[in-house]
Formats: C-alpha cells, structure tokens, sequence
C-alpha cells in the first residue's frame, strides 16, 4: 500500500478530525455498492480503508511516523534490514510477499500474534527461506466497519416526560423514529446498529446522544416534575377547582379552603417515567399572587389584620 497519508489526500500533521473527514468522503465515492462494475475502485476502496485504519490508530500511526512499521502495519525490521517494504534487493522481506502483514478495524484492529520462530526460519534457511514465500501465510483481521457517525438529538421537555417518538435523519438523508428509552437523561447515549458509515466489514454504528431542552415553567426533579401555581387570593381562602398544566394536558386540581402560599399537592404519573416504566409524580406548589394596587381588595381589608405571630417558629 502506498503512503497512508497520501492514499488519504492529507498532510502528515493531520488532526483525527481531517483524517476522518477524508475517508469519509473518499468511502462515498469509492464504496463497492456504488462500483460494483469498478474493480479499481473497490481495491482503491480496501487501501483508503486500510490507510484510515492505520492512521486513527494513535499507537500504529506513531510506529509509521517513526519508522518503524510500514504503511501495511509490517515491522520495518528488528535486524535494520528491509521489512515490511524497506531496502533493496531480492532478499528484503516485502509486506506483499506473505510475511505478517494484517488489516485491522477501526473498531479494535490489533495485530494478530506474530511467531517469532517463523522469522527466525525464514533467515537462516527454514521453512520458506528468502527468496519467495517468505515467512508463509500472513494471518488477516477481519474486514474493517465502516465509522461509526455521531448525532445531536435535541428532544424538548414534554416529549421526554412522556417518551414521545422522535424522528431523525441519517448522514444518508434516511429518516428513522426513535422510541426513547425509560429514565430517559440529557447526556444518555442510544447506539443504532448499522446505521453508520459502510465499510468492507458491514456499516459503522449511529451514537445518538439525546439533550433534553429546559422549560418555560416545569422543573425536573429526578423522576418528578415541580411547577410553581399562582392562585389569587380569593381562591386560596375560599378553596376553588383550578386547571393545571401538566405533560399529559391539562388537569383540574382541588386548592383546599385556607390553603397557603408554598404548600404542595401531588399529581400521581404525571412525572417522568423511571427505568421500570412506572412514571414518577407532579409536584404543584401553591403561590398566591396578591394584586399590587386592587383598591377593592384594599377596602375589604380596611380595619382586618390577622394578629396571629406567622414568625414565631423563626425565633423573632
């Protein structure tokens, strides 16, 4: 194989990034579905794969940068001579003549076992020698996948509560519905198998990292939902059925007669659902809302003061 780097179209100081972004674009063009009267592009296909492979493998691109490997992953040589493509001569051990040459995925990739024993016998005159077959069979990995491809999944507040279904589309304009999971959190992670980059091997992954937007009123409380209600005056003192907001809908609620700012009232199931697939509770805490300037209010008060010490459990 030809120079990684340059089987690629990118410089040596490549980031990871440029490095992906290269075989992505050259798998697209190359990839043996869309040749499949191409043979040149289905081998152009294996050497950009194999590139990539050896170029996002941090421990291997470090061994070609210094020399020490060549661009087939073959060591260059523990003796200085000429393996895996190195030196001159009929006698160097190239990594296309058998040898320990492997293709590894870029899903894991690592060199199959190398038997020392059998290159001590191809020096000294064992078993293959040094002019052809060389050190005998060369032991390949698997094909590789094709990448894995990250996607942002932005699901508001309601659609999380509930698990509503979400709709998102692929690198390869595909749309697919996806049913969220049970306990669903901002940072949770879903893996669609297949639905990555193809590759020799079969297609990469889709990772579908789910971000729960916030809310204008709700607050999450681990499996629980908690809302701040106004209710005026009147309705705390009188008592009243009021409609709450919840994820479900709307919902009527009982507000007791003399009932205080701060106090909290349960709505079975209407949180958020648990890992068990029960649903955890809303928790509507009760804020009376006295109007600023409500003269009426104010002349129906006139002469009333409550003379209980509301603050005596403060100490003062």
């Amino acid at each position: 194989m030809a120079d990684p780097y340059s089987t690629l179209g990118v410089p040596r100081s490549a980031s990871e990034k440029d490095i992906k972004s290269a075989y992505r674009k050259l798998a697209k063009e190359l990839h043996p579905d869309k040749n499949k009267d191409n043979p040149k592009a289905t081998e152009r296909f294996s050497e950009v794969t194999r590139a990539y492979d050896l170029l996002t493998d941090k421990d291997k691109r470090a061994k070609f940068d210094r020399g020490e490997i060549d661009a087939d992953g073959n060591p260059t040589g523990p003796f200085g001579g000429g393996f895996g493509g190195g030196g001159g001569g009929g006698g160097g051990f190239r990594g296309n003549q058998g040898g320990f040459r492997h293709d590894g995925g870029f899903e894991g990739g690592a060199a199959e076992g190398i038997d020392i024993g059998d290159i001590f016998e191809g020096l000294f005159g064992g078993r293959g020698g040094m002019g052809g077959g060389g050190m005998g069979g060369a032991r390949r990995g698997p094909p590789p996948k094709g990448a894995n491809v990250s996607y942002r999944l932005k699901v508001s507040f309601e659609d999380a509560a509930t698990r509503a279904n979400q709709r998102i589309t692929l690198s390869d304009g595909k749309t697919i519905d996806l049913k969220l999971p049970a306990g669903v959190e901002s940072g949770q992670q879903m893996r669609l198998g297949g639905k990555g980059e193809a590759g020799p091997g079969g297609n990469g992954d889709a990772i579908v990292t789910i971000e729960i937007g916030a809310h204008a009123f709700y607050e999450r409380d681990g499996d629980n939902i908690r809302l701040d209600l106004p209710i005026s005056l009147s309705e705390a003192v009188h008592g009243a059925k009021v409609k709450v907001p919840t994820v479900d809908g709307a919902v009527m609620l009982t507000v007791a007669p003399g009932s205080s700012s701060g106090r909290t009232l349960r709505l079975k199931d209407r949180g958020f659902s648990r890992k068990d697939g029960t649903r955890g509770d809303q928790l509507v805490t009760l804020q009376i809302d006295i109007p600023a300037d409500d003269m009426d209010l104010k002349a129906r008060l006139e002469g009333w003061a409550d003379m209980r010490n509301l603050r005596e459990k403060l100490g003062v």
